[in-house]
């Protein structure tokens, strides 16, 4: 695996995972083509070839693509046949719907530990979890080697939390701040903003 493969190209395949996943386990099927992806995805089969053309050869001219092994090569190719341990910053209404959510589970992460600076927060119980103080953030992710954070802080707190996140190791966040965060190099963040995801929309609007 090349490391100048472009980032448009990674953040397809979690896209098609989560559709040969579909195919299955809710339909019970054994074997697609690019084109009925395609069809699926609103995605030129000749692009889905393309993208996995990066990673190998994983079909056969005439039988597609056996989808229980090219979702576990997808899963290879993106790290996930380990589950990886997620540190959530922010006991927020976000931060406790996040706690509560439960599509991470079986998809590679686990909400394993959740900070926040509000007393009246911290000592609460969230589905499994006990909100713990801020100030232990940093021990804790030493201690367990956490990798991956999801901030979901308010924007005047987000890049303090970001700096403080990255000084003991973490080199995989999603922040849900409304703010551009600066990260050094090796380390990779994605932002999930509804609003951004709005405006963008209503350009094609009438």
């Amino acid at each position: 695996m090349t490391s100048d493969i472009p980032d448009i190209v990674i953040g397809r395949l979690p896209i098609y995972l989560r559709e040969l996943t579909r195919l299955a386990e809710e339909e019970g099927r054994i074997n697609t083509s690019s084109h009925e992806l395609g069809k699926r995805l609103g995605i030129s089969s000749a692009q889905i070839r393309k993208d996995l053309s990066h990673f190998g050869e994983f079909g056969k001219q005439g039988t597609g693509y056996h989808i229980n092994y090219l979702i576990e090569k997808l899963r290879e190719i993106l790290h996930l046949t380990n589950e990886w341990d997620v540190a959530l910053v922010g006991a927020g209404y976000l931060g406790h719907a996040l706690a509560h959510y439960h599509g991470f589970e079986h998809r590679g992460f686990r909400i394993s530990w959740i900070f926040d600076n509000d007393p009246t927060k911290i000592g609460e119980q969230m589905d499994q979890l006990i909100v713990l103080d801020v100030t232990k953030m940093e021990q804790v992710i030493q201690e367990q080697h956490i990798k991956v954070a999801v901030i979901a802080v308010p924007a005047n707190y987000a890049q303090e939390i970001t700096d403080r996140l990255v000084a003991v190791g973490v080199r995989s966040i999603l922040s849900y701040a409304p703010i551009h965060l600066n990260v050094p190099r090796g380390v990779e963040i994605s932002y999930s903003d509804p609003v951004i995801q709005l405006q963008r929309m209503t350009y094609y609007l009438p």
